[in-house]
């Protein structure tokens, strides 16, 4: 059901609403299927899987890999597989508690939550998946939260400061320029 980007802009606003709707919906029950429940930003992920109350740390084992996953409670696995792409090991954690932010997305509001936060090695891209066997999102259709000048680290801030000043384009600038350049050439 996955149309090319070139099939997708032929599409009236309508026939786009309608396709988005229904990928959107598929997503959504192969998203809840999985046995954890995921976000993320363009620097990490992080998975929250429900444990039953009174997990302690020694019942989990995980192991954390460069380019995998291995996650087992209680002796059962529970995520086992490659990652997209690679992540920084050393600066990847797990935490076991109860996380109320978390407690509406389950049904066990006795149980607690594994938190794994995986730190990405190029924090610069969208993740379609955690695992790859398991079932992809559309990360054309992500939406990252407003960000400012204060979010960035010193060095990157300084750099988009000078790049302001010096009248370089913004990348929405940019985008629109692209935008009209396909469609003078058409």
């Amino acid at each position: 059901m996955s149309l090319t980007d070139d099939a997708y802009s032929r599409l009236s606003q309508e026939e786009r609403d309608k396709y988005d709707s229904e990928v959107l919906a598929k997503e959504k029950l192969e998203q809840e299927a999985l046995p954890y429940k995921w976000t993320q930003t363009l620097d990490h992920v992080e998975m929250m899987i429900p444990v039953p109350s009174g997990t302690r740390s020694k019942q989990v084992q995980l192991t954390l890999k460069r380019t995998s996953i291995s996650v087992t409670v209680h002796g059962s696995i529970i995520v086992e597989g490659a990652l997209p792409k690679p992540i920084l090991t050393d600066d990847s954690t797990w935490t076991i508690g109860t996380f109320s932010i978390f407690k509406k997305a389950y049904a066990e509001d006795d149980g607690s939550l594994l938190s794994i936060y995986l730190e990405k090695e190029n924090q610069n891209e969208w993740w379609p998946h955690v695992v790859t066997h398991h079932p992809k999102i559309d990360t054309r259709k992500i939406k990252p939260e407003d960000s400012s000048l204060s979010d960035l680290d010193g060095e990157t801030r300084a750099m988009v400061e000078k790049m302001m000043q010096m009248g370089l384009p913004t990348s929405d600038q940019l985008q629109q320029q692209e935008m009209l350049a396909k469609f003078t050439q058409s």
